[in-house]
């Protein structure tokens, strides 16, 4: 299965996780919240824009990816006024954090497209700013990650000696 969409809206990062303690009838809970409450949202329009994606797949190829997994993100976020000139192209270097935007997408797709996030052998991300006047989105592809090959590295410097 090869799963290929794109999410309109602005795309909002994973916060952290901000744990506490609550008592509850006499007992300490330990509790973990989102530090970014309005991730739920995004998360919620990443999940309906996969499974508006798998429906549109032929039955035989809906199915939920159950070995490694290649994810493919590219994320266009809002366009600052003052480059808003067209042909200007300047890299997206400030927040939010690109890892940060990924860890949302993962796992918003988890249960959908894969079982756990976990999956995820493969993980290509890239942050811009959206063309002018085209709106914030975010494209993604979820496929079944190949054979496992080293491709960055020469046979010698996989090696590792011991001794």
């Amino acid at each position: 299965m090869t799963l290929a969409f794109r999410v309109y809206g602005v795309p909002l990062p994973k916060g952290n996780l901000k744990p506490f303690v609550r008592k509850v009838r006499g007992m300490m809970i330990p509790i973990a919240t989102e530090s970014n409450r309005n991730v739920k949202g995004w998360q919620q329009l990443i999940a309906e824009g996969a499974n508006r994606a798998i429906a549109s797949l032929p039955d035989t190829d809906r199915v939920v990816l159950d070995r490694g997994v290649r994810m493919t993100i590219a994320f266009y976020l809002p366009r600052p006024k003052k480059f808003s000139k067209r042909g200007v192209f300047v890299a997206h270097c400030k927040a939010p954090d690109l890892d940060k935007l990924a860890r949302a997408v993962l796992d918003a797709l988890s249960a959908i497209a894969y079982f756990d996030d976990a999956q995820v052998t493969e993980l290509i991300a890239r942050k811009y700013y959206a063309d002018v006047g085209a709106p914030p989105c975010a494209d993604i592809r979820v496929e079944a990650a190949p054979a496992a090959t080293f491709p960055l590295l020469e046979q010698s410097e996989r090696l590792v000696h011991h001794g």
